[in-house]
């Protein structure tokens, strides 16, 4: 079987993670994906630890099932070898501020009147519009920018990041989104278009799902901030043998469920328990009491009893113990796959399950300009054409590498 996106084929310029996870999402679902690089290539490939220059973790956790091409776009003949690439594809994909990609003359216009089927997606800070449009922006940037770090400082000492490049992240989600959504449209009208997906845009949304409140209504008739979440006693607690735990009864009956396993009926009584209105309202005493009736607990014993009564629970784990989980296990979420430089590794698999198509990891993440004689070739260069855009430094073809496999992929 193949992926729900065979047949597509996807040019990458972008580079980071927000774009490149992105298309490896959608190179996971069956797309095929021709990444174009610098000749310094991505610079994810510097970022972690690596066996090798140019092959660092997070490259190699965010590349999977590409091509990669190296063009210096700095020189005509490398635009001129993207258009032509562009014009077999699908979609392009830049994270380019609106000012770069001008100045390359890769704007939307450039590709869609040679295939006017393109589906074309920038992604990037700010915008193209606003006073903030070229500024660069990272994730600490858009964090910061979306009231995100507040929100976190609100719970702690000061300001403080998300331990996670949430931005980017979520940001690549949303590429996803569009870019299907589009791709789906030109099936119902034969066009591709031009899409813009910011960061800063996308969070400040994220954020605001649940923290706009009061601000909703015009004039507002509270303040904003979701008083639940913004409270400083939300927090995982502490078991009486000393572990981390989440309880989070949720409906009026997890409610009653938990009192009585807490041997605390009487509280199913008090108005601030009883229903979700009151416990929001009341989200500090709720959380204070939380945390008393757990800290009379051993872990093992409360999560057995809140299991059985339906009630979520979970203990805090640290991310070196995902390695090992038992439902991860279980759901086929590790693969490892042998790659012809760097061995054996170990990825996540595609957490979206297809039940009539294939989701699997067909190609590793690519060398720097591995597959660039192949793509330009089927782009319709000439050998001896191919050996003069070398020879410019216009591309960049990687040497042969030398492994010897290991058996028994997984």
């Amino acid at each position: 079987m193949s992926g729900p996106l065979d047949g597509l084929r996807i040019v990458d310029l972008s580079t980071v993670v927000m774009g490149p996870w992105a298309t490896q999402m959608l190179a996971d679902m069956g797309a095929e994906v021709i990444k174009v690089e610098s000749p310094q290539g991505d610079i994810t490939r510097q970022m972690g630890p690596a066996l090798h220059p140019g092959m660092a973790a997070v490259f190699l956790c965010t590349n999977r099932n590409k091509r990669s091409v190296v063009l210096d776009l700095k020189q005509g003949a490398a635009i001129e070898a993207l258009l032509r690439l562009a014009d077999q594809a699908d979609v392009l994909l830049h994270n380019l501020r609106p000012r770069a990609a001008a100045k390359l003359g890769l704007e939307y216009s450039a590709f869609s009147q040679r295939n006017p089927r393109l589906v074309y997606c920038a992604a990037f800070g700010f915008g193209s519009r606003g006073p903030l449009a070229d500024n660069p922006a990272y994730d600490d940037v858009i964090q910061s920018a979306c009231g995100l770090a507040d929100l976190v400082g609100s719970v702690s000492d000061q300001p403080r990041y998300v331990p996670s490049i949430v931005a980017d992240k979520t940001t690549a989600y949303a590429v996803v989104s569009a870019v299907t959504a589009a791709l789906l449209q030109r099936v119902r009208t034969g066009r591709g278009q031009q899409i813009e997906v910011t960061m800063y845009e996308t969070m400040a949304d994220f954020a605001l799902v649940e923290h706009l409140c009061g601000a909703t209504f015009d004039p507002p008739i509270g303040p904003m901030g979701y008083a639940r979440i913004m409270t400083p006693e939300r927090r995982p607690f502490r078991s009486a043998d000393g572990q981390f735990l989440t309880v989070l009864p949720y409906t009026d009956r997890n409610w009653r469920d938990f009192f009585r396993i807490a041997h605390r009926e009487e509280l199913a009584h008090d108005p601030a328990f009883a229903t979700m209105a009151s416990r929001v309202k009341n989200a500090g005493k709720v959380y204070a009491t939380l945390a008393e009736m757990v800290a009379k607990r051993h872990a093992k014993d409360l999560i057995r009893d809140l299991q059985a009564a339906q009630i979520p629970v979970m203990r805090v784990q640290s991310i070196q113990e995902l390695i090992d989980d038992p439902q991860l296990a279980a759901s086929g979420f590790w693969r490892t796959i042998d790659h012809p430089t760097e061995g054996r590794l170990r990825l996540t698999a595609p957490p979206i399950r297809f039940g009539e198509s294939l989701d699997d990891i067909r190609l590793p993440p690519p060398r720097l300009g591995e597959h660039s004689r192949e793509i330009l070739l089927e782009a319709g260069y000439a050998p001896g054409e191919l050996d003069q855009l070398i020879e410019k430094g216009v591309t960049h073809q990687a040497p042969a590498a030398f492994f010897e496999p290991l058996e028994n992929n997984t």
